[in-house]
């Protein structure tokens, strides 16, 4: 199955490139795609599971889906990579 699902703090190439390489590792996840300027992610996905593990690990990376929280913690990961080692430990 194919899904597209816009996603929060998107701001540029950087982004994508480590969105899709981190969702490139995950099995039964298959042509991950981001549009930055309509901050959308399509990719296929074989299974239910998989496509919770993408909605997960999205959110972990800093980039959760619309509709869910964006907390100040979300933000600060997506927008300086330091940061997200830092929040890491802090966690």
């Amino acid at each position: 199955m194919e899904i597209s699902l816009r996603i929060q703090n998107l701001k540029c190439g950087g982004c994508s490139h480590t969105i899709i390489s981190k969702l490139s590792q995950i099995e039964n996840i298959a042509s991950p795609t981001i549009d930055v300027e309509t901050s959308t992610l399509s990719f296929e996905y074989l299974t239910k599971e998989a496509l919770a593990l993408v909605k997960n690990k999205l959110s972990a990376l800093g980039y959760p889906i619309e509709g869910e929280t964006n907390t100040t913690i979300t933000k600060a990961k997506s927008f300086v990579s330091c940061a997200i080692g830092k929040i890491a430990k802090a966690n």
